[in-house]
């Protein structure tokens, strides 16, 4: 069948919405309909089925032991120890409905779904790590979240191949790293961003094959420079110990005196580099990926989010979060190492293949169709055992019926076959989940549209340390710092889920030591918020290349070299991710290249 691009309304925000020739092509390689929501709103969908960070502290339905999980005690969620949910002493087949056809397919799901015990954590082959979730292969890795191969890692999150890293996100094959975001093969750095293949850098941004660096922007090859401005290798050592960067209250003068530099210089477009074909932002080491975000040695992907564990996946559309050689995915998160051919899943992982509508399936599972919790089963049914020919059969009714009864949620939306899972079946919480980090609701809000808001446990600290109380200077901070509560700064007032209160461990002590670094002042969660600021948000923009000729628009940049359009405006256009109003100024490949290159 010949394909033409086809305009739609969205059912969910009601705004127009465009489904391409290569759409139609990949829908009907997958065999699902075209979908009924834009693609921002089936992200936003997919985002709220995820709880990214959050970890709580209650008892095991099995043991009665008290256990730490991503699922809080209000999601009425049943909840095992890692190791009783992997093992003999229970069977989820023994929790099988039959399918009844005078009842919508989601509404049946959902009673499954809320009897079905589910894994306390989702770490596979963990050792040291009790405190990470969503984490494959970590080893003494602490509050680590969404990441593969992490060792000796603390509050982070997307760590891939890493070692010694501390508050980072979206890093990959570093070392020795603090206070970064999006690094590849990076090491001996502090507070930089978007760099790769530099080390010994401090403060530095856009720059690539660098060593050395301090507060620098778009440098390329470069070593010695502070501010963008060349040093000999003496100069430059005396000038970084003249900065005392281990005193908390000269490295916050500094961080603003850089983050205020960094302004002045153009931004690519897009971040990523080693591309062919792509759109969207943060994409690395990738051919043929469109509006898509964050995603590393991707191939034939279009609007997935998060798809940053290595290897690399390919052939999938509408698919947030994992990643690890994942092939023909749509609409999923939190799936991967070797998932194939699976639709509308949640956490279902380990070369599972040929699933719909499961829920934490894994260990070889195929040919399952709403099912919870199954592994190395086949031919299922809302955790029914059927025949082969049976269960093809079932699938093929259950699937027109889904169409005939469609499930209607509370804003009327409509739920047939080739929908994702309703929103308002999730067992989170909107402010744990990814959704708040992209599309931020007040609690207040949420509750008059009717959205599950999870309120923090109550805390009830003895605080060691208040406000304000900490040692400046981390070469005159004493052992007996850990273990201590230290009061957050910001006092549970912000929107970054706070927890009101943070400790140093003694490997977190011997890290600040080592790379000459104050004690933070504020909580984990609250530090991952503020460097996440860096950050674009995950729409795209239309926009028009800011260099203007001899300088950027607003002036703020001077050209270092003649551009092709030579003292005139560029005329190029493109998508971006950073909307005009943002501060960056935002530069076309052609320009940046010839800034930077």
């Amino acid at each position: 069948m010949e394909y033409k691009n086809e305009n739609k309304i969205c059912q969910n925000c009601k705004k127009d919405f465009v489904i391409e020739v290569e759409d139609f092509n990949f829908y009907e390689k997958m065999r699902v309909p075209s979908p009924t929501f834009c693609s921002l709103c089936r992200m936003k969908r997919r985002f709220v089925w995820r709880n990214e960070r959050m970890l709580y502290k209650r008892k095991s339905d099995f043991t009665g032991d008290e256990i730490f999980t991503a699922f809080s005690p209000e999601s009425n969620i049943k909840i095992y120890e890692k190791d009783i949910w992997l093992g003999d002493k229970w069977d989820p087949l023994d929790y099988a409905m039959e399918y009844d056809f005078n009842r919508p397919f989601f509404t049946q799901f959902f009673e499954l779904m809320q009897k079905v015990p589910f894994k306390s954590l989702n770490v596979q082959n963990g050792v040291g790590s009790p405190y990470v979730n969503n984490v494959t292969d970590p080893k003494n890795s602490y509050l680590v979240f969404n990441s593969s191969n992490p060792e000796d890692c603390m509050y982070g999150h997307a760590i891939n191949f890493c070692k010694w890293c501390v508050d980072v996100s979206h890093v990959s094959k570093c070392e020795n790293c603090y206070e970064g975001f999006w690094l590849t093969q990076c090491s001996n750095s502090s507070f930089c961003s978007q760099c790769e293949n530099s080390f010994n850098m401090m403060f530095s941004k856009n720059c690539f094959s660098c060593q050395d660096c301090f507060g620098c922007v778009n440098l390329n090859k470069k070593s010695y420079c502070i501010f963008n401005v060349q040093y000999s290798r003496e100069e430059y050592l005396e000038k970084i110990k003249s900065f005392n960067l281990g005193s908390y209250e000269s490295l916050q003068k500094i961080k603003k005196e850089v983050f205020d530099f960094w302004m002045k210089f153009p931004n690519k477009f897009l971040q990523g580099t080693q591309n062919t074909n792509v759109s969207g932002n943060y994409i690395d080491h990738s051919k043929n990926v469109k509006k898509s975000f964050l995603v590393r040695e991707g191939q034939n992907l279009k609007y997935c989010q998060y798809v940053q564990e290595l290897p690399g996946s390919k052939d999938c559309m509408d698919y947030s979060v994992w990643g690890d050689n994942n092939q023909l995915v749509y609409e999923c998160h939190s799936c991967g190492i070797g998932t194939q051919n699976i639709k509308f899943c949640v956490l279902c992982q380990e070369n599972v293949h040929d699933l719909e509508y499961c829920l934490f399936c894994l260990g070889g599972s195929e040919n399952l169709f709403g099912c919870v919790g199954l592994r190395k089963k086949s031919y299922c049914i809302l955790n029914k055992q059927y025949t082969k020919e049976e269960y093809f059969k079932m699938v093929e009714k259950i699937k027109k019926h889904m169409d005939d009864m469609p499930y209607i949620d509370k804003k009327c939306s409509v739920y047939k076959y080739g929908e994702f899972f309703p929103s308002d079946m999730t067992p989170h919480g909107y402010n744990e989940t990814l959704a708040q980090e992209y599309f931020p609701l007040t609690k207040s809000t949420a509750l008059a549209q009717d959205i599950k808001w999870v309120e923090p446990p109550e805390r009830e600290y003895t605080f060691d340390f208040k406000v304000g109380a900490l040692t400046d200077d981390i070469k005159d901070v004493d052992d007996n710092i850990v273990g201590k509560v230290i009061e957050c700064e910001h006092m549970g007032k912000c929107d970054h889920l706070c927890t009101t209160a943070f400790r140093i461990i003694s490997d977190e002590l011997t890290f600040y030591r080592k790379m000459n670094l104050p004690l933070p002042r504020i909580c984990p969660n609250c530090r991952t918020f503020e460097r996440l600021k860096q950050r674009t948000g995950i729409e795209l923009y239309k926009r028009s290349c800011d260099c203007g000729g001899e300088n950027s628009k607003n002036a703020k940049y001077k050209n270092t070299t003649t551009h092709s359009h030579l003292g005139e405006p560029c005329p190029n256009e493109f998508d971006t991710s950073y909307s005009s109003d943002r501060r960056e100024i935002v530069y076309c490949e052609k320009c940046y290249q010839q800034e930077v290159y």
